[in-house]
This record gives C-alpha cells, sequence and structure tokens, in this order.
C-alpha cells in the first residue's frame, strides 16, 4: 500500500472519496456481487499467511524500508499489485502488496496520516460495499492531528513523523506485542539501507515504569574493496540500550560483501531485472549481544526464523515464503545464491586470517570460531557446510578433519 501526496492543493479527502467509488461502488445503484467473496478471501489470505502476530512488526519496517516512489505515485490499494515488484535494483526489498494486511492480527482499526491523507480500514464489512480490510475511511476525530501531536510531545507540526500509524491492540494482543517488542533481534538493521535507528517507548499510567529501548547502527567503518573479486569488507557497530539497564550494549559484526553473475540458468521471473546476486556475511566480533545459534541465521534484508547453526549471518535477495518466515529452498534462483556461499565465506575468511597476520596467535583462535563446524538441519546448507571445508582444505587453510 502507498500512501504519498497526489494533489499539492492537499484535496486528499476528496481522493479518498473518489477510490471508495470507482474502486468499491459505494454510492453506486448496486453493489459489486463478487465483494463478500473478496472479503471472505483476504480475511483467509491475512489469517494463513502471518500465523503469527509479530509478521505484522517486520512489514511495517520493511514498508518504511521501501519508502520512496517515483513523482507522481498515488495512493494505492491493491492486493499484490505493488509498484515495489520488478524494481529491485532500486533497492526495494518488498514486493508482494499484502504486507500491510498483516497488521489486522492485532488490530481491527488500523489508522494511517501521512501527507495530508487521515484515513483508517477496518477488519469489518463496509456497511456500503460488504467489503473490510482495504476500503478505506476518512478520519475528522477521535484519533487526528492534535491526538498525534500530543502523542509526540511538544514542538511545531513540523517536527511529526511524515507518516503515523496507529494501531489500537486489540484486548488479547497488548501482552503479546509488548513481548514482540521487548525482543526484537540486535540485528534486525545490519542489512537495511534506510533505517538505522529503531525505538520503543512504552508509556504507562506511572511515569517511573515508563521504559525506552532502541537499537542503532553506531557506525560503519574501515571499508576496503576488493576489485578483483567484486567484493569489499567493512564492520559495522551496533548499540542497543534499555531504559532499565543504564549501561548501553555495543557490538561489531565484519561484513563481507561480495556479488556474482547470475547464471543464465537460475533466473526466474521476480527477478528478470537483476543481473547480479550480492551476497553478505556477517561475522561477530567481540560481545554480540548474547548471540546463540538459535538466533536467525539467514537473511533476505530481515530475518527470516531459520536457525542455521552456523557462527555467521547469510544475508542475500532470497526468495521468500509469502509468510517471510523461510527462504524457498528448492527454488533455482535461491539455489544459484547457496552455490556462492561458500566462495564467499573463503574469500571473507582468508580476508580476516590476513588481516591479524602481525598479531598475537590468539586472535587466530577467534576468527577459526567462523568455521561452520556444526551440522545443520537444513540439508541445503550442510552441503554449504562440505563446500566450505573442501575449500578451505584445498587453499591449505585447514586440514582435512577439522
Amino acid at each position: 500500500m502507498l500512501l504519498k501526496k497526489s494533489d499539492v492543493n492537499g484535496d486528499t479527502e476528496r481522493h479518498i472519496e473518489e477510490i471508495r467509488k470507482k474502486k468499491f461502488s459505494i454510492g453506486a445503484d448496486a453493489l459489486n456481487p463478487l465483494t463478500e467473496d473478496l472479503h471472505q478471501a483476504i480475511k483467509t489470505l491475512s489469517a494463513e499467511l502471518y500465523a503469527k502476530d509479530v509478521h505484522f512488526l517486520m512489514e511495517l519496517i520493511q514498508n518504511a524500508e521501501d519508502n520512496e516512489y517515483a513523482e507522481g505515485v498515488d495512493p494505492s490499494l491493491d492486493i499484490g499489485r505493488s509498484t515495489k515488484k520488478g524494481n529491485r535494483n532500486r533497492g526495494y526489498i518488498g514486493e508482494k502488496g499484502i504486507g500491510f494486511k498483516s497488521v489486522f492480527l492485532i488490530t481491527a482499526h488500523p489508522y494511517v496520516f501521512s501527507n495530508g491523507y487521515q484515513i483508517r480500514f477496518s477488519e469489518d464489512p463496509c456497511v456500503h460495499c460488504n467489503l473490510g480490510y482495504v476500503v478505506p475511511e476518512w478520519v475528522d476525530t477521535n484519533p487526528n492531528f492534535s491526538d498525534i501531536k500530543q502523542l509526540y510531545g511538544s514542538g511545531s507540526a513540523s517536527a511529526l513523523p511524515t507518516t503515523t500509524l496507529i494501531l489500537p491492540l486489540k484486548a488479547d494482543k497488548v501482552q503479546p506485542v509488548k513481548q514482540q517488542l521487548s525482543s526484537i533481534h540486535r540485528e534486525l538493521l545490519l542489512f537495511l539501507s534506510k533505517i538505522k535507528k529503531l525505538s520503543v517507548r512504552e508509556d504507562n499510567g506511572d511515569p517511573s515504569l515508563n521504559t525506552v529501548s532502541a537499537i542503532e547502527i553506531a557506525s560503519e567503518t574501515n571499508f576496503v574493496t576488493r576489485k578483483n573479486i567484486d567484493a569489499q569488507s567493512y564492520t559495522v557497530h551496533l548499540s542497543a540500550e534499555e531504559s532499565s539497564n543504564a549501561a548501553e550494549n555495543e557490538c561489531s559484526y565484519y561484513m563481507w560483501k561480495q556479488k556474482f553473475p547470475v547464471r543464465q540458468e537460475c533466473r526466474v521471473e521476480k527477478r528478470m531485472e537483476v543481473d547480479e546476486w550480492v551476497i553478505t556475511l556477517a561475522f561477530p566480533i567481540g560481545e554480540h549481544f548474547h548471540r546463540g545459534t538459535s538466533s536467525p541465521g539467514v537473511y533476505a534484508f530481515l530475518p527470516t526464523e531459520m536457525v542455521t547453526n552456523f557462527p555467521f549471518i547469510i544475508q542475500a535477495d532470497f526468495l521468500l515464503a509469502s509468510s517471510r518466515e523461510t527462504i524457498l529452498l528448492d527454488n533455482i534462483w535461491n539455489k544459484g545464491i547457496l552455490d556462492c556461499v561458500p566462495t564467499a565465506f573463503v574469500n571473507a575468511f582468508i580476508s580476516l586470517v590476513r588481516s591479524v597476520e602481525d598479531a598475537p596467535v590468539s586472535s587466530l583462535h577467534r576468527i577459526f570460531k567462523f568455521l561452520p563446524v556444526q551440522s545443520s538441519s537444513y540439508e541445503a546448507l550442510n552441503v554449504i557446510r562440505e563446500s566450505i571445508k573442501a575449500k578451505l582444505v584445498e587453499e591449505n587453510v585447514v586440514q582435512e578433519n577439522f
């Protein structure tokens, strides 16, 4: 769903009324007989694709990361017709056009305030067209812009975010959402290009119980380009803070990003415009927020739920199941990416070893902890593990029985 001001004169309310009339036949003499079927289809789609409440947060973060549109793009309320499709080269990470519907897992009436638009949606069928979820309603009161301004505190209205979402939680979702927001993966921002800080504030009746937590990309340093293998390395410094803990936690990741040409036999319709696979491996340095092998090990810009048992993270533009929980392991596009991971790992590993040639021998021990010694529950990843082992033996980096 896109929200961008289409009329510089601010006639946004009239635009919403046009959408209601043209798309949903509101005000017409007869209703579209398919609207009730469509309502049930959307309801089923939202419930089945997003079986876990946490998906709404990932989808909203994805929408924020993709928040850049060409001039003249109007708000759209389509399913599966996202303008981000076919635009991976522009940096978009979303494409399906169904993600925003995941908010209905935790709210019955999401509100959107953006560039002069002030609308809400309802999971209940609209009395005018018997369709819920996608029919916009103009909002004049409760909440309004004054309420939002009060929420963000004193200051001018211009200091408010361009887009604000208000999600009144369903009664049985308050605790689950609080739990999800308090347990966000600290590495969530590692592979996003625009969002550099994510903060969560909880306001309680007793101000002394208010909490603030945040994760942030503190800095990116030590950029090195290796033109002969089309790769670069750099260090990302992450910080995390919680109001309940005065100390700010920090960790660093050695990032290895390498490009590989897309093999012709691996091309798929959804990625026809992409000519290069970009694979990024992230290696935790020092303290890393108690990251364990049970943390997600595969990212498609945002974390999947795949636990690899590898001591590093694999990031690439994988094709995902609609729920975002896993990559499609049988997909030829993903297989092509995974085939390149061993080469990227070996190049990264050798680079790390060379970086400590003049350092104490103890430094090598830290680097060798990045070897994928443990087997994975995913057979496709065990193939990667064996290939990494074979390549390192071939390079005389390790012995065959590591």
